[in-house]
């Protein structure tokens, strides 16, 4: 691993690693753990939140594409709309719904993105296999 690719990347890259990280592997404790206690609540609310902050420092990484959005931002409003129905659906008691949005979140909006993240060039790629 070579964390000089880390250490080099913008501050927005860093806090977008950092909290992806963090988010993937609460998410996963959460998809296993006992779902309507407390602590799965509290985890619930701290995997929202980094992945809005994931989503929004996205927004500032533009190394790839000359400035301009690619097509892997495409995952921003996917993530935004997926934080929606995650809120709203547990609010309104759907409690099946809401699993299947925290679902559909965690593979669709963080691990298929996280993915990209090891093409060739990106800095993930760079820093496992650089």
């Amino acid at each position: 691993m070579n964390i000089e690719y880390f250490t080099e990347a913008s501050l927005a890259i860093q806090i977008h690693i950092l909290v992806a990280v963090g988010a993937f592997f609460l998410g996963g404790t959460i998809l296993v753990m006992r779902k309507g206690t407390p602590g799965h609540k509290m985890a619930g609310r701290m995997f929202g939140a980094l992945m809005i902050v994931t989503a929004i420092t996205a927004i500032f990484i533009r190394q790839i594409n000359n400035g301009n959005f690619s097509f892997i931002h495409i995952f921003v409003p996917i993530t935004f709309i997926g934080m929606y129905q995650i809120v709203s659906s547990i609010r309104k008691g759907e409690v099946k719904r809401h699993k299947k949005h925290v679902r559909n979140m965690y593979f669709g909006a963080l691990m298929i993105p996280g993915l990209l993240a090891f093409l060739p060039g990106r800095t993930m790629w760079m820093m496992f296999f650089a």
